[in-house]
């Protein structure tokens, strides 16, 4: 077997996230040890305030570990100070959030744009046509020159999961995207991201759903900030 090929894309080793609060050190997470394929589609479950937030935050390099590694496609994220890791964060993970986020006043197409002027990874001249391809890959291009609020909400979560495709991430992370959705546009979305990961992508999903065992072969229930369950990886 090529020993390349089957490296983990993510690769998380005996993490604890812990917060201060009123009565000591409240651990988020504890002694999680996790790998993740390229091409995974992961689905993250559990309990409100089991941990699954702040395991996604400690992928996406938006919280540090306070114990153990955490490595991506080969770089500690752990180890990035701060403008490294927005640097890096920019060009390797793609977000997708429950309430879309995206900017009221901008369209669709310069909200999906937005990212690719602050990494510079493309021309400013392809930045257009590209952000109109992703548009085309979501099926709303045609809402391109529109406002966010003149989209229904499942238009405006697929313009967001655009947004986060356009720097080209290997990853992209959902806490809750389907929330607040209904169950015909929630399946749609979840079809999506089944396409992103055969497309190579690494898509890993926080949800609620009950019927989402459809599209995910592999679960991760957290509970009390430990993983409960174990799947093999890709």
């Amino acid at each position: 077997m090529n020993t390349e090929q089957s490296k983990p894309l993510i690769e998380l080793s005996h993490v604890t996230k812990s917060f201060p609060s009123m009565s000591g050190n409240f651990q988020a997470l504890k002694n999680v040890s996790l790998k993740i394929g390229k091409g995974q589609l992961v689905a993250v479950t559990g309990k409100s305030g089991s941990g699954k937030s702040t395991l996604l935050n400690i992928i996406a390099g938006i919280d540090k570990p306070t114990e153990g590694q955490v490595a991506i496609n080969g770089i500690r994220v752990d180890k990035l100070s701060e403008s490294e890791l927005a640097t890096w964060r920019g060009k390797n993970i793609g977000v997708v959030f429950q309430f879309f986020q995206l900017l009221p006043t901008l369209t669709v197409i310069e909200n999906i744009m937005l990212p690719m002027d602050f990494c510079n990874r493309y021309p400013k001249n392809e930045r257009r046509e590209r952000a109109l391809v992703l548009l085309e890959q979501v099926n709303i291009r045609e809402q391109a020159d529109k406002l966010p609020s003149a989209l229904s909400g499942g238009q405006q979560q697929r313009a967001a999961i655009a947004r986060a495709l356009a720097n080209d991430p290997p990853v992209i992370i959902a806490d809750e995207p389907t929330g607040n959705l209904d169950s015909q546009t929630s399946a749609a979305i979840f079809e999506l991201f089944a396409a992103l990961a055969r497309s190579e992508k690494t898509v890993i999903v926080v949800t609620h759903e009950k019927d989402f065992a459809d599209y995910f072969k592999d679960v991760i229930v957290i509970a009390d900030g430990a993983i409960v369950n174990e799947f093999v990886p890709a």
